[in-house]
């Protein structure tokens, strides 16, 4: 069996985020859907065209590495997105709906997180500097992502869910 190395690790874990990204990309319109805010709603749409561009720049870092793009079975995203999918069905039509969203919707964001910036900087010590640079736009985009999520959260979402 060849030994394990980091460029080994990278390369799984990329098949890891890709096989995520796509789930997240047939999610996100379901999620779209199952909104109540039009801001949310936006946001969730916003944050798919996003993904696509995300896929695309994944597919890049394969090349780079001379590797054919696919993904890994990545049993954590699944277990977020079905809890997604248990808020969309347990609180439809409830004033909790969308807090409960944007708490689903940050988890991916935050399992996203973890996972860019650990390749990003995997990228950096194995020398691949044009990966780098793909998984810091994704990463950036990410994080942005992430703190518009809280603001529709703290804006609005959170109040109308706890409002009597």
């Amino acid at each position: 069996m060849a030994e394990k190395t980091l460029e080994t690790l990278f390369h799984d874990t990329l098949k890891d985020i890709y096989y995520a990204e796509r789930k997240i990309l047939k999610a996100l319109p379901k999620m779209a859907k199952g909104a109540q805010s039009p801001d949310l709603k936006a946001a969730f749409e916003k944050h798919r065209d996003e993904t696509e561009g995300q896929i695309e720049r994944l597919q890049q870092v394969f090349e780079i590495l001379g590797k054919r793009a696919q993904g890994k079975t990545c049993p954590a995203i699944d277990g977020i997105i079905e809890e997604g999918e248990e808020i969309l069905d347990e609180y439809k039509g409830s004033r909790a709906l969308d807090a409960g969203l944007v708490s689903s919707a940050q988890a991916v964001e935050h399992y996203e997180i973890t996972r860019y910036g650990t390749l990003k900087r995997w990228a950096e010590e194995l020398g691949l500097k044009d990966a780098a640079t793909l998984l810091g736009e994704t990463l950036a985009e990410e994080s942005k992502t992430d703190e518009a999520l809280t603001k529709l959260a703290v804006g609005a979402a959170n109040q109308k869910a706890k409002a009597a």
